[in-house]
């Protein structure tokens, strides 16, 4: 005698069997999804440093860019950074803190672009000094180089290029590049 050949499909307990064994797949690989997501670098902590690393860069270039000290005689009417009658009165801008120049105050804050070449700061702090609450854990350093752009030279001095560096307290870090360059022959803006 012949035996009825098998109908095509599934049958209810086989498609139960599927249903349990990819559901028990699928819940071992959400656990593992999430326990990469959880372990991976916290998002406030990158939000903190993109938030400072842009609030400094910002306050740099803000700054203006003189062959002079800011408060030399001939600021707005230098073409260069020597001591002469085309160039400053008194005292030519050098790069980094000069004359006892802070970010903080009360008074002789920074003024201008290259006052913040090497500037570092190990805790985020205002411009009082006073440290800001829940950024303790939080260094900041700034670095500002002659460079070139578009059609200005890096010995020209004309194009500064200023690079903030975040560093958060896993260690991480974020670096923001921007540009101020000298309006001839000398401007605030």
């Amino acid at each position: 005698m012949h035996l009825p050949r098998r109908a095509q499909g599934l049958t209810l307990i086989e498609l139960l069997m599927f249903i349990a064994v990819v559901g028990i797949a699928l819940a071992a690989m959400l656990r593992v999804f999430i326990t990469a997501t959880s372990a991976s670098a916290d998002p406030m902590i990158r939000r903190q440093q993109l938030a400072i690393a842009e609030s400094l860069l910002r306050e740099v270039q803000l700054m203006p860019v003189t062959w002079c000290d800011p408060e030399d005689a001939n600021v707005e009417t230098a073409t260069s950074a020597v001591v002469s009658a085309s160039g400053c009165a008194a005292t030519v801008e050098n790069s980094g803190a000069e004359g006892g120049e802070s970010r903080y105050g009360p008074t002789n804050y920074f003024d201008n672009v290259n006052d913040y070449a090497g500037f570092t700061m190990t805790g985020i702090r205002d411009h009082a000094n006073a440290a800001v609450s829940g950024l303790s854990g939080y260094t900041a350093s700034v670095a500002v180089a002659a460079g070139a752009l578009d059609t200005l030279t890096a010995g020209s001095g004309d194009a500064l290029k200023i690079t903030v560096t975040v560093s958060g307290p896993d260690s991480s870090s974020i670096v923001l590049q921007g540009w101020r360059t000298r309006y001839a022959p000398q401007s605030a803006f």
